[in-house]
């Protein structure tokens, strides 16, 4: 691993290869390893939860199989969402001009918050088809959701992209793409407050009862995710083709006030209702 050399205040951008191993025509990339360890330990903490009827309050209302379908349909969601929702939310411009783009999504762009809709729209059907309590599977979906966002804003990172604003903070980032100038290294930020901190949050739910109020950890998450995510928007430099709004918002804050929104509805809902017996 080679450093690119740069005067201080600014810490070195270690210079990794984006490309984890290529063999021939074939390569792994950080980011798509990201995607994979996040989904694979998020499955495996939700068969988890799944299994243990204590945090239900009573016989858990899903089971360990139920998540292995869960876990193919979402990874769908998540993929195909996110795509749409990159397209639609950031670059519908460039992409009516070149629809053969859309599929190329080795060359990167996709929206969380197109992710967290094709996620739900799977979450739905999964739970139709196998008479699942659709709000008790957004719950789990919520509390395991975290460990994907933490791996996606390291590999962020390691691809040089979605970086922050200029800043003079003793670690600050001069990214090899950034312009050459020390950045905020938004994408720690994030995988800290979208990743470490709100997974903390709900372990720390669940631990207190939370599954036990159908909707209440959904609704958690949509907060604390919302909240974090229009946090991070202050230090992180805004898509070039969208710059920034109004009132010198960005596209990310106006994407999470409806999902802070939803998740106020939610948790409303659920401490209204009797506890799951």
């Amino acid at each position: 691993m080679t450093v690119l050399a740069l005067p201080l205040p600014a810490i070195a951008f270690p210079a990794i290869d984006p490309i984890l191993v290529e063999i021939g025509p074939l390569a792994i990339r950080w980011y798509a390893l990201a995607y994979i360890v996040g989904l694979v330990l998020g499955w495996l903490l939700a068969r988890r939860l799944a299994a243990r009827d204590q945090v239900w309050g009573g016989a858990s209302p899903i089971t360990p199989q139920d998540l292995d379908d869960v876990l193919f349909w979402t990874t769908l969601g998540v993929i195909v969402g996110g795509r749409l929702g990159y397209v639609l939310f950031y670059n519908p411009a460039y992409f009516a001009a070149h629809p053969g783009d859309i599929l190329a999504v080795w060359k990167g762009g996709m929206s969380f918050h197109g992710g967290l809709m094709g996620t739900i729209v799977a979450l739905v059907l999964v739970a139709r088809a196998r008479a699942i309590p659709v709000l008790s599977l957004f719950d789990i979906a919520g509390v395991v959701a975290p460990i994907g966002l933490f791996f996606g804003r390291i590999a962020n990172f390691i691809n040089s992209e979605l970086w922050g604003r200029p800043a003079d903070v003793p670690w600050a980032v001069i990214f090899p793409n950034g312009g050459g100038v020390p950045r905020h290294p938004s994408q720690l930020y994030e995988a800290t407050l979208e990743g470490i901190l709100l997974l903390a949050i709900m372990l720390w739910l669940v631990k207190a009862g939370g599954l036990r109020r159908p909707g209440l950890a959904a609704g958690v998450f949509g907060i604390g995710y919302g909240l974090a995510r229009i946090t991070a928007e202050f230090f992180r430099e805004p898509d070039v083709q969208l710059g920034y709004l109004a009132f010198g918002t960005t596209m990310g804050m106006w994407l999470s006030f409806p999902l802070v929104l939803a998740g106020f509805a939610l948790m409303v809902n659920a401490l209204t209702r009797p506890e799951r017996t």
